[in-house]
């Protein structure tokens, strides 16, 4: 059965188990995702690549099948899906397996696909296009994030924005995100901070830098830092998403349960880890203990302080102390 990406709020999901999600519209499919699916369920989401489960069918059917004390519900999303494990799912819904979601998540996928014909015609399984969006939609998007933030705005503001992400949803969030890191405590933003704040995505995202930072890779975050010809504004940016992504990680430390479960803990946290930045966000995990991420929010803190009153010297004093988190702690 088709319906529209709106429309899901209306579905009932006692009724509807199997949905397919396609088309380019990454960042709504994830909106989505996270929103009507994930935030249904506090434990029992398995994510997977389509590839992984071709690898190793029989291990995928049975942590379908196998049923936990603690797990009442399972939802299974599969990303990067094609034609290819068609099969396999038609296979599953035969099975009519108790307390199973099972979402699909597809890029383009042709009139002709097998795996979109079986979700479109079979009434009991939902089937949802998600096309590029426009610029009222996105238009809308910005205009409500700074009224939540209660931050004026003009037109000309929202026009540059949506003008820089290109059209995509994705991009444009990954733009609120650096300006939302930007503006705490800030009751005003002008065109001129928006300009230098968005141009950063001609470099490595501060998120890039920081992620590889706390992970301790070494090359890489050098290789980041030479690379690319960051402001002194885009200081604050870095050194603000590096206070976000410590407190993420005290955060998921108070998850542990008693086997101190990394991967448990991480499939825990809300919002949801995005699956593709799971594998580097435990290998953080493993690379500090909760005391010296305390430590390092603490430390942080001190050098935003320095780079606002030294703004000249910004790029220095972020540099040293980056490069003194993967040597030296």
């Amino acid at each position: 059965m088709i319906i529209k990406s709106f429309e899901l709020a209306k579905i009932d999901f006692k009724n509807h188990y199997f949905f397919l999600l396609y088309g380019q519209n990454e960042g709504l499919k994830n909106q989505i995702i996270d929103t009507k699916f994930k935030n249904l369920y506090d434990e029992g989401i398995y994510i997977y690549e389509e590839n992984e489960i071709l690898q190793n069918v029989k291990v995928f059917f049975n942590s379908v099948l196998s049923k936990s004390f603690f797990e009442k519900k399972k939802l299974i999303i599969i990303s990067r899906t094609t034609d290819k494990i068609k099969d396999l799912i038609e296979e599953l819904f035969v099975k009519k397996v108790e307390d199973l979601t099972l979402v699909l998540n597809a890029e383009t996928l042709e009139k002709k696909s097998k795996l979109r014909s079986f979700f479109e015609k079979n009434k009991e399984t939902i089937c949802v296009p998600f096309y590029e969006d426009n610029n009222q939609t996105l238009n809308s998007i910005v205009s409500q994030f700074f009224r939540n933030k209660k931050i004026p705005i003009s037109q000309q503001l929202i026009n540059v924005l949506i003008d820089r992400c290109r059209g995509d949803r994705k991009n444009l969030n990954n733009e609120l995100e650096k300006i939302e890191n930007f503006s705490l405590n800030k009751k005003s933003i002008n065109l001129k901070e928006i300009i230098k704040l968005t141009k950063l995505a001609d470099n490595y995202s501060a998120s890039e830098l920081i992620d590889q930072c706390l992970a301790k890779n070494t090359r890489k975050t050098a290789t980041i830092l030479n690379e690319n010809n960051y402001s002194n504004e885009d200081s604050i940016i870095i050194i603000r998403t590096l206070l976000t992504k410590l407190k993420r990680l005290v955060r998921i430390y108070d998850l542990f349960d008693g086997k101190n479960n990394i991967d448990r803990a991480i499939s825990l946290f809300k919002p949801p880890i995005f699956w593709k930045d799971k594998p580097l966000v435990t290998q953080q995990m493993r690379a500090w203990k909760k005391n010296e991420l305390n430590n390092l929010i603490y430390q942080s803190s001190q050098v935003e302080c320095l780079i606002k009153k030294n703004l000249s010297m910004s790029k220095s004093l972020l540099f040293d102390f980056i490069i003194s988190i993967i040597l030296f702690n």
